[in-house]
């Protein structure tokens, strides 16, 4: 096993990409600006620290192989959004005083239910590679590339098993509600995969599929942020809409970004989903109004043609539909934390400006 250095900057680089300073209201988005950044919470980061250690204990184990296995994804990072929305909605939830938020800590049952959510969705992603036969992820090898997709798969439902633990040492409603989010996740995902090289494939099913593939995780994260800290039910409810409606923003601008952005930006070939046969919101927006389009879909296609589909989207108001999309998600997360006058306005404000970033980076 790796041990996480909380010393070694090239470790919290990608946790932290750069001082995490308070944003003030009203400050604009910036395109560069990293979700933690966007929260600009100073106290966050050490907290994410402490999640990070959470996650390294969880991985241990007596067998070496299954460590290390089970570690690898673990070890190479990532921006710990979910986690990040839970400890978030566990501050918003406690009634601290704005003017303490150099003081506050999150309570170590945040911390676990963050680790929780964060082990859910890196087991979907040792699934996820497998079955797009991924080679790499977040710039190291894949599991499956490494090892096996045997392997892969079972260390994705050890992750999955882990997090369900955890879960269960929160409570019963803690352990449930984990439990009926992995079933929405795989509702979500073969939902998808039922309708890969589908030409005819519609808004509302895809709308369905990153509800559960996506949108159901980012609710739950902040669910149990609320649920460890004591908030009544409204309050509750406020934070998984919130949750909810930012991760169908975030898989709408990322749709959105896998169509505009180039390779180098995106970590893997533009245009990946459309090579895959994952026909997104702006491709489906487009080939309603193209029959020229829907005639290049259905079937497996080369980078070349992938290319083209992208210039017919581009051209078309294919993304423009999309982004409305976006904003309407954003507009109903930022109304749901509006509406919970329980929750402290200091840390409501660096949520919503959250969802104000992730709408920058789409245009």
């Amino acid at each position: 096993m790796h041990s996480f250095d909380v010393g070694n900057t090239s470790q919290r680089a990608d946790l932290f990409p750069s001082p995490v300073g308070e944003t003030p209201p009203g400050a604009v988005a910036c395109t560069n600006m990293s979700p933690l950044e966007a929260l600009g919470l100073p106290e966050l980061p050490a907290d994410l620290i402490r999640v990070e250690e959470a996650l390294r204990s969880s991985v241990a184990h007596s067998d070496p192989f299954l460590a290390d296995v089970a570690g690898h994804l673990v070890a190479a990072g990532g921006k710990r959004l979910r986690p990040a929305l839970t400890i978030c909605s566990a501050y918003a939830s406690s009634g601290a005083s704005s003017s303490k938020h150099l003081e506050r800590s999150a309570s170590t049952d945040a911390i676990s239910g963050g680790c929780s959510v964060e082990l859910v969705h890196i087991g979907s992603l040792y699934h996820d590679d497998v079955i797009d036969e991924a080679e790499t992820r977040r710039g190291v090898e894949s599991v499956n590339s490494r090892w096996s997709n045997i392997v892969a798969i079972l260390a994705g439902d050890f992750l999955l098993a882990r997090a369900s633990e955890i879960a269960a040492s929160l409570g019963a409603d803690v352990a449930a509600l984990l439990a009926s989010t992995i079933t929405e996740l795989c509702r979500g995902q073969i939902l998808e995969l039922q309708h890969t090289f589908d030409a005819d494939h519609d808004r509302d099913t895809y709308l369905s599929a990153i509800a559960g593939k996506t949108a159901s995780l980012f609710g739950t994260s902040c669910r149990i942020g609320g649920m460890v800290s004591g908030a009544d039910e409204p309050t509750l409810d406020a934070l998984t809409a919130f949750g909810e409606h930012l991760g169908m923003c975030f898989q709408i601008v990322d749709d959105i970004l896998d169509l505009t952005a180039e390779a180098e930006t995106l970590g893997k070939p533009a245009g990946n989903d459309i090579m895959e046969g994952v026909y997104t919101l702006p491709v489906i927006c487009a080939r309603e109004a193209s029959p020229e389009l829907r005639s290049m879909l259905g079937e497996k296609v080369t980078q070349d043609q992938a290319n083209a589909i992208r210039d017919i989207v581009r051209k078309s108001d294919g993304l423009q539909i999309a982004r409305e999309f976006a904003n309407s998600e954003a507009d109903q997360a930022k109304e749901a934390l509006a509406n919970a006058k329980a929750l402290d306005p200091a840390i409501t404000s660096g949520m919503c400006h959250l969802v104000e970033t992730l709408i920058v980076r789409s245009t």
